[in-house]
């Protein structure tokens, strides 16, 4: 009944045009662990007032068939500031569509009234109790994209089985129910309920208990660029560094207020480096501030940048800001906790395409490291299990940024991520340390880790299934490569497939997925690398590791040696050219 796509739809019928219907309507968006994610417009395969009514009526079925008292605790609904003007649809639109479906069936929603962070969901999910929460966003996407995501009660995102039942209850109810358009129902409902006040509040004073030197924090003079690049995060770090006692940061003005256009940036990914950033290095050379944050524009992922003194900047990788702040999380922790046997309980995590830096820092310290697949749907899920078990989760991460430093919040968490990363900055600053110096002093202690990761760009999913078959039968049937160039492979584990070199019966320990690619090489000289395919973009991604024991500094040799094993497997396990890849461009 939107009447922007059924006037799309409509046109295209008249002219007959086959193949565009075909783009629309051929396939249904899939709906997997990470929700929903694909572009604003008609039609089943993309995200609009029908499709967003369909998945709210299986997903609402199915939490009936889970929680019996769904009805009294009911679901949380929060949304970015995406808006798609040719197909009408935004996030907006999209939760007050998904909250009337709740509401027509009786059960009780947190709606927030305005944008708030991704991580405001999980944190109401958990604080209010609640049975599920739903998240509109698609995150750092180019702007035509939009995002549904789900968490489940224990305030992690959704794994399986839960995607498959879902997926399945909404092939059951497809037929919008009655009313399932009229959203304005829902403002005069008693079970309409607006989380902001209470949430903003409760979650700044559950973030403080991170805070651990306000002294510090009063008094430095250590200046902070801020930058929400065109998103929702802008009005929350300034309360995180007002919750710290920091002297507000200066808020990049360009682009400080929501615009869906994204309009000074060609992607809003502060993952994809420096040209993010140009309006950041600008401001802080203007106002001599030393350290950017920058978050993506549902803030849930922190970029850092650092000028040095040759008065160039640092852009951090996510491996070393998830270094730095898994030495800091855990320094603070340990002067705090002056109780020895307490160590035994403390626990970091990582993705297993993350830089190995924690296990480095958990052997020499006495803590516990664990490695869970790749995205925060894992960590957040064996965090709670964890902490169930009375365990201490102190912090987890993943190289895309991703950094959950905060109990409270069992996913990533950009905001809390900024706000510690500036107290840490301030502190080693006290000490006329700056973060580069404190991440070499990290590295000589518990040993060198060199990343280098990218990606390339394949929007043929055959090219993709076909080159990692390649990878399977490499020398013959069922054989994977012995080497890379000259680098000998030492082990190999393929998530796909369950196979593990490593193991005695060859079986993978961590769980497996034939829907998606991953393969990870181990070679003879040290070196780690992973392949695998993107779940919500046309990508496959690497991620490289060289690890060197503690005592070995030489690092221009190391990273020497790192670069010619990206050479090596660009070359021979992704061969771009005969695969037509596009390579990552700045």
């Amino acid at each position: 009944q939107n009447p922007k796509t059924s006037a799309l739809v409509k046109q295209l019928v008249a002219e007959g045009n086959a193949g565009e219907l075909q783009k629309y309507f051929g396939s249904r968006m899939e709906f997997g662990t990470a929700g929903l994610r694909a572009a604003m417009g008609a039609g089943i395969s993309h995200m609009n007032d029908l499709t967003i009514i369909q998945t709210t009526q299986g997903f609402c079925r199915y939490l009936e068939k889970n929680f019996s008292d769904l009805r009294k605790r009911g679901v949380v609904i929060g949304f970015d500031a995406r808006a798609h003007l040719s197909s009408g649809g935004s996030s907006k639109r999209f939760a007050r569509l998904a909250a009337n479906t709740f509401i027509s069936q009786g059960i009780p929603v947190y709606l927030f009234s305005d944008i708030t962070p991704t991580p405001f969901v999980p944190y109401t999910v958990t604080h209010l109790k609640l049975c599920a929460g739903i998240m509109v966003t698609a995150s750092h996407n180019p702007k035509q994209d939009n995002g549904y995501k789900v968490y489940w009660e224990n305030g992690a995102q959704i794994i399986s089985p839960h995607d498959k039942g879902i997926s399945q209850a909404i092939e059951e109810n497809q037929e919008p129910w009655p009313q399932a358009w009229d959203d304005k129902l829902i403002d005069n409902s008693l079970l309409l309920h607006d989380p902001y006040a209470t949430v903003s509040k409760d979650y700044f004073k559950d973030i403080q208990k991170q805070c651990f030197h306000r002294n510090i924090n009063k008094e430095t003079n250590l200046k902070f660029v801020h930058t929400s690049v065109h998103g929702v995060g802008h009005k929350f770090v300034q309360l995180a560094f007002e919750a710290f006692d920091l002297s507000p940061p200066f808020a990049v003005p360009e682009q400080k207020d929501p615009d869906p256009e994204f309009p000074t940036v060609k992607y809003p990914n502060p993952e994809e480096g420096k040209g993010v950033l140009t309006l950041s290095f600008a401001l802080a050379e203007k106002d001599g501030a030393k350290i950017i944050l920058a978050n993506d524009p549902d803030a849930d992922r922190l970029a850092v940048a650092e000028k040095q003194e040759s008065g160039e900047w640092k852009v951090f990788s996510g491996n070393e800001l998830g270094a730095l702040l898994g030495w800091w999380i855990f320094t603070c922790w340990k002067n705090h906790n002056r109780d020895t046997c307490a160590i035994k309980d403390v626990y970091m995590l990582s993705s297993t395409v993350s830089s190995k830096i924690l296990r480095a820092i958990a052997l020499k310290e006495g803590f516990h490291f664990e490695e869970t697949l790749t995205g925060f749907k894992w960590m957040g899920n064996r965090a709670k299990q964890l902490m169930d078990q009375g365990k201490a989760v102190l912090f987890a991460f993943e190289e895309a940024i991703g950094y959950m430093c905060c109990p409270a919040v069992l996913d990533k968490d950009g905001v809390s991520a900024a706000v510690i990363t500036a107290e840490m900055a301030s502190f080693l600053a006290t000490r006329n340390l700056s973060l580069s110096q404190q991440l070499k002093a990290v590295y000589d202690e518990y040993g060198f880790h060199i990343t280098k990761a990218s990606y390339f760009i394949c929007h043929d999913p055959k090219v993709i299934q076909q080159l990692f078959d390649n990878l399977r039968n490499f020398d013959g049937k069922n054989t994977y490569p012995k080497s890379c160039g000259r680098f000998k492979v030492s082990g190999i584990r393929d998530l796909t497939t369950g196979y593990d070199s490593s193991q005695p019966d060859q079986k993978a320990i961590l769980p497996t997925s034939k829907s998606s690619q991953m393969i990870t090489f181990t070679f003879a000289n040290g070196g780690v690398a992973t392949m695998r395919t993107s779940g919500t973009e046309p990508k496959i991604k690497y991620y490289s590791e060289l690890c060197a024991p503690p005592g070995n500094s030489d690092i221009e040799r190391l990273k020497k040696e790192l670069d010619e094993l990206v050479n090596a497997l660009e070359k021979h396990f992704f061969q771009p050219e005969k695969n037509n890849l596009q390579r990552k461009t700045e």
